[in-house]
């Protein structure tokens, strides 16, 4: 007879942060020493606190030891979050009586003194408290009165084995002052955080966080983006397509225009995403809009999210086109947001579209442009990656994309900030041409992995009455170039009527 024992999973400690928790696959391993590493500034005393708060919610007894800040200013953080550390020991290691000359001696050099005394007292006050949850802030302050690395290792390997006798579990900060490529702390420490605060050429700083160490523990690695907002800090994780399917119809749906849908072959398909490539003022929000618009009278929810214009003036131009966006804004169908590059980094976006698609159920996400998201970026490797990531999960939620992508130029040949192109599964090709001394529009699709689209080109308009499409241009080569050529044996080329079709 075989016996199979089951494994019962590890309790967890949460952190309380939002999202770091799901880095971390469940949070912390119970009566450990967590290292908590970053510059002055980049938030690792709003983290620490709100482990503690975290820990008070779930009954557990917290202390703070700081060697460095006031009590006043733990409080003055808390304040500025809104928090209250009512029932949190808060303990200032030096007071302000002992910086006075009475203390000073020369016999013995000071951290042979202070040292020792700073050990014993943090050891004192954690028997006399008997805590849950501890954090000491900071090592830097033990580091400097060591004075040697072998006496500091020592010192925090006694914290550590003291701490894990008395089943605390310890975030201990450092500041990275010490020298760099210095791993002491790293190899004694069950686990490592490390905050991070970059600095920008423009817009606001950027901050982000790694996972470098968990022992035990599957926890995500690489880089999350986080903020620092009145509450505390806000994780966004980074995002893992493959983590992330639910079943979804692939029927083909209408873009609410008879003629797209037919140069498309079947319409556009749930879980794609479609690229509107051409210069600015061609016609790409518009078609993005009428697609969206279809949707949203399918009774589906859509998210639009904004970078480059005004959110009013996208108002007044879709509604002066027959597109009134506001009775669809006011039902909660469609969410506008109006995005700011240089204040957003791509991991709150991400997590900001993730929000539309599992919290708010949006079947449709448009991305208007892909330009200025690509100055929210740091290089243009990082933007395809991240966009390759992003528009798998979408496809993978059965969302259906829509980017336009501007390039540089009127006509002749165009350039684009990056080519993407390969990851769109529909490219749909909006050019200007000239004729008669007129310019004109053309829409073409020149890439679909859903169905058999047509080849054509054809000539479309935007008037009062929104978009009208006409029929394919046979009489004309090299549209696409910019510097189309007549052919005359074909006929002349008229204006479009309404429906489509060519004045008479």
């Amino acid at each position: 007879m075989q016996l199979e024992t089951a494994i019962k999973p590890e309790p967890r400690v949460l952190t309380g942060t939002k999202g770091l928790d799901d880095v971390l696959v469940g949070g912390l391993t119970p009566h450990r020493l967590y290292l908590v590493e970053g510059t002055p500034g980049s938030g690792k005393t709003t983290l620490s606190l709100r482990f503690l708060m975290e820990g008070r919610e779930a009954g557990e007894k917290g202390l703070y030891i700081t060697l460095s800040e006031t009590v006043m200013e733990l409080q003055g953080v808390a304040r500025s979050h809104g928090w209250t550390l009512d029932d949190i020991e808060l303990f200032e290691m030096l007071s302000e009586d002992e910086f006075g000359p009475e203390h000073e001696q020369s016999l013995l050099h000071p951290s042979e003194v202070e040292l020792g005394e700073t050990v014993r007292s943090v050891i004192e006050l954690v028997e006399k408290t008997n805590p849950t949850r501890v954090v000491l802030d900071s090592l830097s302050e033990l580091r400097l009165l060591s004075q040697n690395p072998l006496r500091y290792r020592r010192q925090i390997l006694a914290l550590k084995h003291f701490f894990a006798r008395r089943n605390c579990t310890v975030l201990m900060l450092d500041d990275r002052s010490a020298e760099p490529g210095d791993l002491q702390l790293h190899s004694i420490a069950h686990g490592v955080t490390s905050l991070e605060q970059l600095a920008n050429d423009f817009g606001s700083e950027r901050r982000r966080l790694r996972v470098t160490k968990m022992r035990g523990l599957k926890y995500h690695g690489g880089y999350h983006d986080f903020t620092i907002e009145r509450g505390g800090i806000c994780v966004y994780p980074r995002l893992i397509a493959a983590h992330h399917h639910r079943n979804f119809s692939a029927e083909p749906v209408t873009t609410g225009l008879t003629e797209l849908d037919a140069i498309l072959g079947d319409g556009l398909f749930p879980g794609t995403n479609t690229l509107l490539s051409g210069p600015a003022g061609v016609g790409k929000t518009t078609v993005a809009v009428r697609s969206m618009i279809a949707a949203l009278r399918r009774g589906q929810k859509a998210a639009y999210f904004l970078f480059d214009e005004r959110l009013s003036t996208l108002m007044i131009r879709s509604k002066a086109l027959d597109m009134d966006l506001q009775p669809f804004i006011d039902s909660g169908a469609l969410e506008l947001r109006q995005i700011d590059p240089a204040e957003l980094s791509p991991g709150e976006f991400a997590a900001a579209v993730r929000h539309s698609v599992e919290v708010d159920d949006v079947g449709v996400v448009v991305i208007d442009s892909l330009n200025a998201y690509l100055h929210a970026m740091p290089s243009d490797n990082f933007l395809v990656l991240q966009m390759h990531e992003l528009l798998s999960y979408l496809a993978q939620q059965g969302v259906l994309s829509l980017m336009t992508l501007g390039q540089h130029g009127v006509t002749g040949e165009l350039r684009s900030d990056v080519d993407i192109s390969y990851l769109a599964d529909t490219v749909m090709m909006l050019r200007f041409f000239e004729t008669d001394g007129e310019v004109r529009k053309s829409i073409a699709v020149i890439k679909t992995r859903t169905s058999d689209h047509e080849r054509t080109i054809r000539e479309f308009k935007i008037d009062a009455s929104g978009i009208v499409v006409g029929q394919p241009l046979r009489n004309f080569s090299g549209i696409l170039s910019g510097s189309p050529v007549y052919n005359r044996n074909h006929g002349q080329l008229r204006p479009l009527d309404d429906d489509g079709s060519p004045q008479k």
